[in-house]
């Protein structure tokens, strides 16, 4: 199917209908009551207007002129006031077919009920009754002025005016529904959005803590080896660089002016450095890399990134001791990471929000993906994902991403 091609609008027209559009809605809304006024006294449109009755015409005057203005001048106010509108329109209607005139004004009485159905907020069942009481009233004073119209005339007349109230009301129950919508889409935009960076930052957060925690409490059995304890201790400092440094990269994706695609760099490159801070933090890792990273893994890399970094830190923190190996393998169109722990096999601590590994499931699962962590047969705990390696292009997805750390790579270690 081929799409209509846009045709560019002028940066002056843009402007002019920017200006436009910043009016307040009185000043936009009266050309239409002009254009009412001015047709209304031109001579080729005088005596073809709405005549209910058979009262007999009379020459347009000053008081002519006087009844056109009420009757078309008040659609200025149709959105800011469309009560009063409504009611100076009704007055300018009757005097019209009062008195003879019989102008070309008589269709702002249709827009004047158009708008008052569409914007009136308060009194909506007060002012179509009001509006009814008003016209019985006009039918019987034009039949005390002998008009001679039938009934069914009048009803006929009255229906199809009424038309344009429910037409009102047909249009203001949608843009009720719209705005609702808008407001529902603009709550889940929201909803996801915290979802998300609650996310990000369970993952940056708790990875580097639960290291530097790790690494703090082994340091106290150290006191009595110098050279171990400033091992430690650098490590500690690293690691706390490393969490100022993701938590800032975070913080600037989540800033408004920044500009996405600049730190777009995929997270498989800081698997090495991510496993030899496990390392540091006295868990025996393992770190077996197969294939190489597609250069459109889109998302891929940094949920991959992210399995891991997780399963790493329950390592640490349910298992701290165990052996722990990780592997990745890189195929044409999938990830597949698997991270097992020798242990217990606890996934989470006692009262823990179990947040980590469900936000992984999420993860996965949304680039149509499998995800499965539990205990081991022979004990332990063993975490397996398969993720697809879509171009981020086609798939139209995106995420926050880490950035690349400079001088790491694969392979196997």
């Amino acid at each position: 199917m081929i799409s209509p091609r846009r045709i560019p609008v002028p940066a002056g027209l843009r402007r002019v209908a920017a200006r436009w559009r910043g009016l307040d809605v009185t000043v936009q809304d009266l050309p239409l009551g002009l254009l009412f006024l001015v047709l209304s006294l031109l001579p080729a449109f005088q005596r073809h207007g709405t005549q209910l009755g058979y009262v007999p015409d009379r020459s347009l005057d000053a008081g002519g002129v006087a009844v056109i203005a009420l009757e078309c001048l008040p659609l200025a106010l149709r959105r800011r006031r469309p009560a009063g509108c409504l009611a100076l329109v009704l007055a300018g209607f009757a005097a019209d077919q009062l008195l003879g005139y019989h102008t070309a004004a008589g269709p702002a009485l249709l827009v004047a009920l158009l708008s008052a159905g569409c914007h009136l907020q308060r009194y909506r069942t007060t002012v179509p009754l009001l509006a009814t009481a008003y016209f019985v009233g006009l039918a019987l004073a034009l039949d005390a002025k002998g008009a001679g119209e039938p009934l069914s005339e009048y009803v006929t007349f009255y229906l199809t005016v009424g038309v344009a109230w429910v037409a009102g009301g047909w249009l203001r129950a949608g843009r009720i529904a719209e705005a609702e919508r808008r407001r529902r889409v603009a709550e889940d935009t929201r909803t996801t959005e915290r979802t998300r960076i609650a996310r990000e930052l369970h993952d940056v957060v708790t990875h580097h803590v639960t290291a530097m925690v790790v690494q703090a409490e082994a340091a106290r059995y150290m006191t009595g080896s110098p050279e171990r304890l400033e091992q430690t201790l650098t490590a500690v400092s690293d690691t706390g660089r490393r969490a100022i440094t993701d938590l800032r990269h975070l913080l600037d994706l989540l800033n408004p002016d920044h500009r996405g695609g600049e730190s777009r760099e995929p997270a498989v490159g800081g698997l090495a450095a991510l496993v030899e801070q496990t390392r540091r933090a006295g868990q025996p890792v393992e770190f077996t890399q197969e294939g190489t990273a597609p250069e459109t893994a889109g998302s891929a890399d940094l949920v991959a990134y992210r399995v891991v970094q997780e399963a790493l830190t329950n390592a640490l923190k349910y298992a701290h001791g165990s052996r722990t190996s990780v592997r990745v393998r890189h195929g044409a169109r999938e990830i597949e990471v698997e991270v097992a722990t020798d242990g217990s096999g606890r996934d989470r601590s006692p009262g823990g929000s179990g947040r980590g590994l469900a936000g992984l499931r999420e993860r996965v699962a949304v680039l149509g993906g499998e995800f499965d962590a539990g205990p081991r047969a022979g004990g332990g705990f063993l975490v397996r994902a398969r993720i697809p390696a879509h171009d981020e292009q086609r798939s139209g997805r995106s995420s926050l991403s880490l950035p690349r750390t400079v001088g790491e790579s694969g392979g196997s270690s």
